[in-house]
């Protein structure tokens, strides 16, 4: 198992040296000591791997933008697009085993865009794999690089389908504050995320007006394999109760009694100056 963990566990890859300098570094003061990270470009035909990681966890490139040319063949067969954020949700289809999970961070594009490609993964993880969770994040997680919503995007490679309802959780804080600064704060929705997720069958009961809640796969399909929690949650409105409109206005004209009065008064004080 040593071994296992020192040599074969933890592979990583990117197109920016100094990342690769600082990975490897990370993952030896963490006691991995022969890590494979390596300079590679994930989406291009150099990268042949193919049903061999049993667990990716990733924030990929937002809104990068590739030449078809510069794309391995068999990622725009399953979805044809040059956007980054898509790509990277076909590559890691490819590269995990049968069984293999993924928690990937995506824009929040991704769970409700309308085009072709955006469907049409959204379509693909949906129907011929088994997407358990999306936990849709606050705007401010990744200042101050940068403001744009994220989810995170929980689903197992099983080839067959298997999606039968798909978990939602909207999260309102990370324990830091969402401005530029990030300082420490005591709101923090992680701890329950895991409890919550790790005991889901507590949440069959959940209604939509919860911070999380289950969705049927077939309202999914209905909406288009829409994914984002707004299209699903429900928000309660509290009924305001409004004194009648007589009541108002018997109120409106004795205040103006009562600055008409105040006006005179003032008029008399000028007038003794």
């Amino acid at each position: 198992l040593k071994e296992h963990f020192n040599n074969d566990m933890f592979y990583g890859f990117d197109m920016d040296r100094t990342m690769l300098r600082i990975g490897a570094m990370n993952m030896m003061l963490h006691g991995i000591e022969n890590p494979n990270i390596e300079y590679r470009d994930s989406l291009s035909e150099q990268n042949k791997d193919k049903d061999k990681y049993t667990l990716v966890l990733a924030n990929p490139p937002f809104k990068g933008s590739l030449d078809y040319e510069a794309v391995s063949s068999d990622l725009l067969r399953v979805v044809k697009t040059k956007k980054t954020e898509l790509l990277f949700l076909a590559l890691f289809l490819r590269i995990l085993k049968t069984g293999g999970r993924c928690a990937c961070i995506v824009p929040d594009g991704v769970l409700f865009g309308s085009s072709k490609a955006h469907k049409d993964i959204r379509k693909e993880i949906v129907e011929n794999h088994k997407l358990e969770a999306i936990i849709s994040m606050p705007s401010g997680v990744f200042k101050p690089y940068a403001g744009v919503s994220t989810a995170i995007m929980i689903f197992t490679k099983t080839g067959v389908g298997g999606t039968d309802q798909v978990w939602f959780y909207d999260m309102k804080a990370d324990g830091y504050s969402l401005d530029d600064k990030r300082t420490p704060i005591e709101e923090n929705d992680i701890p329950d995320i895991i409890a919550r997720f790790h005991n889901r069958e507590a949440e069959k009961e959940r209604k939509r007006t919860e911070q999380s809640f289950f969705v049927p796969v077939e309202e999914i399909r209905e909406n288009d394999y829409d994914l984002s929690i707004n299209k699903y949650k429900e928000i309660e409105y509290e009924e305001v109760q409004y004194e009648a409109p007589s009541v108002i206005l018997e109120r409106v004209e004795a205040l103006e009694k009562e600055i008409v009065k105040g006006i005179e008064e003032l008029k008399q004080l000028v007038k003794g100056m």
